[in-house]
């Protein structure tokens, strides 16, 4: 199935990135995760620091464009076929780099793709 790392996973509940997290664990998908604190979420580890992430097919980003480009370089690394820009999230910046590295770009909602089996 297709690996996701969810980048700006959050904690707490109420948060679309947690609601992505326990939605991709009902997809059976597989997922890795980094937040800015470091926890658990149904047995999943959210890394604070940043780590080398293997064979990611997907990432599903949830942090704003502001922040994005700290992370270009890391995520670029990481070299998923595609990256998903959740509301909030939208770069058009980004989307350029990572086109230019034959990375699919992908503006939508893990949430909605996931229920429309689309993802």
């Amino acid at each position: 199935m297709k690996k996701t790392l969810v980048f700006g996973a959050s904690l707490k509940t109420n948060r679309y990135s947690n609601l992505a997290i326990n939605r991709l664990l009902d997809h059976n998908i597989e997922i890795e995760a980094f937040g800015l604190k470091a926890g658990e979420i149904r047995g999943q580890q959210i890394r604070a620091k940043l780590h080398d992430f293997e064979n990611i097919h997907t990432i599903t980003l949830y942090i704003g464009s502001a922040r994005q480009p700290e992370y270009y370089a890391y995520l670029l690394k990481i070299n998923p076929k595609r990256v998903i820009f959740n509301p909030g999230t939208e770069n058009p910046n980004f989307y350029k780099i990572l086109r230019d590295n034959d990375i699919e770009v992908e503006v939508a909602c893990t949430l909605v793709l996931l229920a429309t089996n689309q993802y």
